[in-house]
């Protein structure tokens, strides 16, 4: 029970630190949290910074996920405790310490706390993101429906003390796209394109 406070306080400063904010004032760019959609996330930072900023900020995400998780598997807690300190990066990702408790949607933190979970999950995650991204070119709809395409894989394979975790996640990740959810009915969420791709290097 120890480890396991020790490994989930870790997990939360981790998640804690920015990668959109730091890059972006690493970069000289304004705060995410105050430009374009307002997440401090790699979808976000790809608009107003470009692929370049945007793929270290997702690095940096997955990362932070990834990093608690294998380190508590490496001194051998069970896979439910593992499950919990992934669970307390991604709080850390959308509720963190050092920036005023104002974070992102924990999309990448989450996958990548699910990959050092076990590598199964994390691919289904990944898979289900890129072929919901591929269909409707929606950023937010191919996270919001990973994520319960991910769960329920979680569901099916493993027990209550592994799933419950996940579901939280789940339930706080869709929580968190609200404002996504408002502009699709709205018809102003914006596409993923070649061209806004382009836009910036």
């Amino acid at each position: 029970m120890l480890l396991l406070f020790i490994f989930s306080l870790v997990a939360y400063l981790l998640g804690s630190l920015s990668s959109a904010i730091i890059v972006s004032q690493c970069a000289g760019l304004a705060d995410p949290r105050t430009q374009g959609s307002g997440n401090p996330g790699a979808s976000n930072i790809l608009r107003i910074g470009g692929k370049k900023l945007a793929g270290i900020v997702l690095l940096g995400d997955l990362l932070k996920g990834w990093i608690p998780v294998m380190l508590a598997k490496l001194v051998g807690l069970p896979l439910a405790s593992l499950a919990w300190v992934a669970f307390f990066a991604f709080i850390g990702h959308l509720y963190p310490v050092f920036f005023s408790f104002r974070g992102g949607k924990g999309v990448a933190t989450a996958l990548g706390g699910l990959l050092a979970l076990a590598w199964p999950v994390g691919l289904i995650g990944v898979l289900s993101w890129g072929l919901a991204l591929f269909l409707f070119r929606y950023i937010s709809v191919a996270s919001m429906l990973a994520a319960v395409v991910t769960f329920f894989y979680v569901f099916y394979v493993y027990s209550f003390p592994v799933y419950l975790p996940i579901f939280l996640m789940t339930v706080l990740l869709i929580a968190r796209h609200f404002s996504n959810i408002q502009r699709l009915f709205q018809g102003t969420e914006p596409r993923l394109t070649r061209t806004n791709l382009n836009q910036k290097k």
